[in-house]
């Protein structure tokens, strides 16, 4: 049965930062835009970084939907589940915030992560809501290993290209809504 916690702690905790894949949940405020969720998983792009708080590396790609909808609304979602071990699902509900390589703070935060190649932005999220279910519907799945695709496929197009990238790619989302429009013309 599921259950709500008072913080990221403890075995929760463990659990999250165990995780090689989570999903991120963002919608717009209309009830006609694009629900979007996105899988995540390159390694060491998430922190915990306190009970409350977590983190992780955005990185240049095809859209930009979870700024768009971060900036719209900050609304959130993360969800971890055990693809092995002991069945389980963990839901984080917040509000985000996104630093963009631009941004003055982004330089301290991005430290927080090993690899940053191609990296756009860093997700900060405010965790109001921790709860995990049973997660007996999750098939078990087995880990094998990281795709380098997307960090060495940025790395390969150096700082213009990405940023030629993102405002061909990145600057709306599918409903029209400014996303990432900070790149320089």
């Amino acid at each position: 049965m599921g259950k709500v916690h008072e913080s990221i702690s403890g075995r929760l905790r463990d659990f999250i930062e165990a995780q090689h894949v989570f999903f991120v949940a963002t919608a717009p405020t209309g009830p006609d835009g694009h629900v979007n969720v996105s899988p995540k998983g390159i390694g060491g792009s998430f922190v915990v970084l306190d009970e409350h708080t977590v983190a992780y590396l955005d990185y240049t790609a095809s859209g930009a939907e979870t700024i768009a909808h971060l900036r719209e609304n900050g609304r959130i979602t993360l969800m971890f589940c055990a693809f092995a071990g002991p069945p389980n699902v963990v839901r984080l509900h917040g509000t985000g915030r996104f630093v963009t390589l631009y941004d003055n703070e982004f330089a301290s935060l991005v430290e927080l992560f090993p690899d940053r190649r191609g990296a756009r932005a860093v997700i900060v999220v405010d965790v109001h809501r921790v709860s995990d279910s049973c997660g007996y519907g999750v098939p078990f799945m087995e880990y094998t290993g990281e795709r380098d695709l997307l960090q060495t496929h940025m790395e390969r197009k150096g700082a213009d290209g990405r940023a030629e990238y993102r405002r061909l790619k990145n600057a709306t989302s599918l409903d029209g809504l400014p996303a990432f429009d900070y790149d320089p013309v």
